[in-house]
């Protein structure tokens, strides 16, 4: 056999031409290795700081005032300023606006200066227990390097050799740190992103490889209708996928369900329509199935990525976080935990749920438009 170089350097050119033409493929290879780079760099810190924390200092004193902004210079707390209620504080744990609550007695400087070693009382959002490890470990020292500069004249006997106070933590909602407990709830809505993303990224691409693309033109049926028709089942194939990710974190990982079974089959049915409309437009603009496939994975990877399912998201950077929010996935990864973990309600998780609908709506709205110049 031999091997003739004019003929393969005709093949190779024919190739890179190819290459060259399919932009999708093109963008796939080289954008791809890069948007991975930026992505783990980023989204990879497993040391979040500047946690969202909610002081509800009672005691109102110099050392308190002192101790709270220990906390704030350590890095690892971000103080909201709004004044809260007790009510209002573990609402707002409860929608994940709020990672810590400290509660300092009214009687904790007076207690301090006699010697009579007080307690501050930290309850700790424990759904995700790496974002909370360091900064629980931070709190801990600052009991003995925290207030001796608070100490000096008449009181420097009190500058602490030894802790002088308590900090007693509370983990709410996960108390043994079980790390199947925050990962299984997010996994549903990565298994819902990927599989239905990519379904009905082939469902177009399908009916042009077939051959039938023409004849789904020449129906007498609306734009609309085609979508529906093509997204409405896999509808209730997400709902299968629901079921059995709910029985398998009962039965396999005995993960707590709090919440309403219907609020989250009403949010899922959000969620699945919201991925099923992105996979209906690469299917629209994409020529293969190859390609659709390709385009849903620019889609799944940023996802999975920066919706704080994979690393906790108070630990990403603000852009990313603000890509994140974006994402139907980041607010779904939420909503679910705060169901199954917390027992959340409507009125805890709306501010997620607008989202999806707005994602949903934009989605849906390209996607006509796309099909309709299709149709023309």
């Amino acid at each position: 056999m031999t091997l003739s170089w004019i003929k393969l350097k005709a093949l190779l050119a024919k190739e890179f031409i190819q290459l060259l033409r399919d932009r999708i493929t093109f963008g796939f290879v080289l954008i791809m290795p890069i948007m991975q780079l930026v992505l783990f760099g980023y989204a990879l810190n497993t040391d979040p700081k500047n946690l969202p924390a909610i002081i509800l200092d009672q005691n109102k004193t110099n050392i308190s005032r002192s101790f709270i902004h220990q906390l704030e210079t350590s890095n690892y707390f971000r103080i909201l300023n709004e004044n809260y209620g007790e009510q209002q504080a573990e609402n707002a744990m409860i929608k994940g606006q709020a990672l810590f609550i400290l509660n300092i007695p009214a009687n904790f400087s007076q207690d301090l200066i006699r010697g009579h070693h007080p307690t501050i009382l930290m309850t700790v959002d424990a759904t995700d227990p790496v974002t909370s490890a360091n900064a629980l470990a931070t709190t801990q020292a600052l009991k003995l390097i925290g207030l001796p500069h608070d100490f000096v004249g008449p009181l420097s006997y009190l500058a602490p050799k030894q802790p002088s106070f308590d900090i007693t933590v509370h983990k709410s909602f996960n108390p043994e740190g079980i790390t199947s407990y925050n990962i299984v709830p997010g996994l549903m809505g990565v298994i819902l992103t990927l599989t239905l993303v990519v379904v009905t990224g082939m469902a177009v691409t399908r009916e042009r490889e077939k051959g039938t693309y023409e004849q789904l033109l020449a129906m007498p049926v609306s734009s609309l209708e085609v979508m529906l028709g093509k997204i409405t089942p896999y509808i209730l194939v997400g709902y299968a996928q629901v079921c059995v990710v709910l029985l398998a974190a009962k039965l396999l990982f005995n993960v707590p369900f709090l919440g309403s079974v219907i609020l989250l089959f009403f949010v899922v049915t959000l969620f699945s329509s919201a991925n099923l409309m992105v996979g209906y437009l690469f299917s629209s603009i994409s020529k293969t199935q190859m390609q659709a496939t390709q385009m849903s994975v620019f889609f799944f990877l940023p996802s999975i990525l920066l919706s704080g399912f994979m690393f906790p998201f108070q630990g990403m950077p603000y852009f990313a976080q603000i890509i994140g929010e974006l994402l139907p996935l980041t607010h779904f990864v939420r909503i679910t935990r705060g169901i199954m973990l917390k027992g959340a309600t409507f009125s805890h998780i709306y501010s997620d749920i607008i989202p999806i609908i707005i994602f949903l709506v934009a989605a849906s709205w390209v996607s006509l438009k796309k099909y309709k110049s299709t149709l023309d």
